[in-house]
């Protein structure tokens, strides 16, 4: 691709080289570093003058970095980038913090998604894409340049289904759970955590019907819950008929797992049994080994390492599904003009 350039920084650089793969193009170096007081130290290595630049960085705490230091660096890291009259930089965060601090909850509370925003634009970013935001329209108001969010509702179809919408599969291997809905497409039900998340569920239960090729059989219901704290939930009524089915709970994001905990209590106590549990982002934080323990099948996205998680307790019920593909064919048609992200969502 001419004038093209591709960068994956520390935390993301494995992600970077399968999306290369796929673009056919290579992940152009650059140095971090830090001095002895631990001050970053970022720059690339390769002429940027004129070049169309995506800089590719989940900002996700892990075990070397914590989200601010990741967030630093990729701002510092931007402004070179500027300075070195890059023409275009896209800033392609498959996890992207901060999403769920969209509104005032309290008096003197901070909108941190609008405060990472105004920082990008500060430093001269002209596009952001990621993947399936807390709050889509709050992520798309807070920002003054053009933002493209990706959706993993047709990865996770494929996967569970273990067949793909009319040979349009964005999952680069031929991959699927190990017992398909395919051989089994009954009795099922999508739950939402809460009313907010019913838009997902429903276009997720639409991916699945043209999947399975049961149109109007599967239903959609939601947990009504209520948030105590930001990371305590409470809620064991469900909006819905999940009596006798088999319920797929579905979020943007697993965190502590209590919701799931208390979506699988109240599945049970109306008389379903919970046969996934899917999101977007597994953050896993807290006491999700323990909040997950009687989940049979975990499903996530690899826009986060799933590091937190007991490897050998979650050795056949942990699913990672990947997204590099996904992410290639937009930063493609992103480069190139004429491109259409929205193909990629259907």
């Amino acid at each position: 691709m001419h004038n093209f350039r591709l960068f994956g920084l520390d935390g993301s650089r494995v992600f970077a080289q399968h999306v290369s793969r796929f673009l056919d193009e290579p992940v152009s170096s650059h140095v971090e570093q830090h001095f002895e007081d631990t001050e970053p130290y970022i720059r690339s290595n390769v002429n940027v003058r004129g070049c169309d630049v995506y800089v590719i960085s989940s900002l996700y705490a892990d075990s070397n970095q914590s989200v601010g230091e990741k967030f630093a660096k990729l701002l510092f890291f931007l402004g070179s980038l500027v300075d070195a009259s890059a023409k275009r930089i896209t800033v392609v965060a498959p996890y992207l913090p901060f999403a769920r601090q969209d509104r005032k909850t309290e008096s003197r509370a901070p909108i941190s998604i609008k405060y990472l925003a105004q920082s990008l634009e500060a430093v001269g970013a002209s596009r952001v894409l990621t993947m399936d935001v807390h709050n889509l329209s709050a992520f798309q108001n807070a920002f003054r340049i053009p933002t493209d969010t990706l959706e993993a509702k047709n990865l996770i179809a494929d996967f569970l289904c273990g067949v793909d919408a009319g040979g349009h599969s964005q999952l680069p291997v031929e991959a699927h759970a190990p017992d398909p809905l395919i051989d089994n497409p009954d009795n099922l039900v999508v739950l939402a955590p809460d009313s907010g998340g019913m838009g997902r569920a429903k276009r997720f239960r639409n991916a699945l019907e043209r999947r399975l090729r049961t149109p109007n059989r599967i239903d959609v219901a939601y947990l009504d819950k209520e948030r105590l704290s930001g990371s305590e939930v409470a809620g064991s009524k469900i909006v819905g008929n999940v009596k006798d089915k088999r319920v797929i709970i579905l979020d943007d994001m697993i965190s502590s797992g209590g919701t799931i905990a208390i979506a699988a209590g109240a599945v049970a106590k109306h008389g379903g049994e919970v046969w996934a549990a899917c999101a977007t982002h597994g953050l896993f934080v807290g006491k999700a080994n323990e909040n997950l323990s009687q989940i049979e099948r975990v499903i996530v996205m690899d826009t986060i390492d799933p590091f937190r998680l007991d490897r050998d307790a979650f050795a056949n019920r942990l699913f990672v599904i990947p997204t590099s593909m996904m992410f290639a064919q937009a930063i493609r048609r992103t480069h190139e003009e004429g491109g259409s992200i929205s193909e990629l969502l259907n």
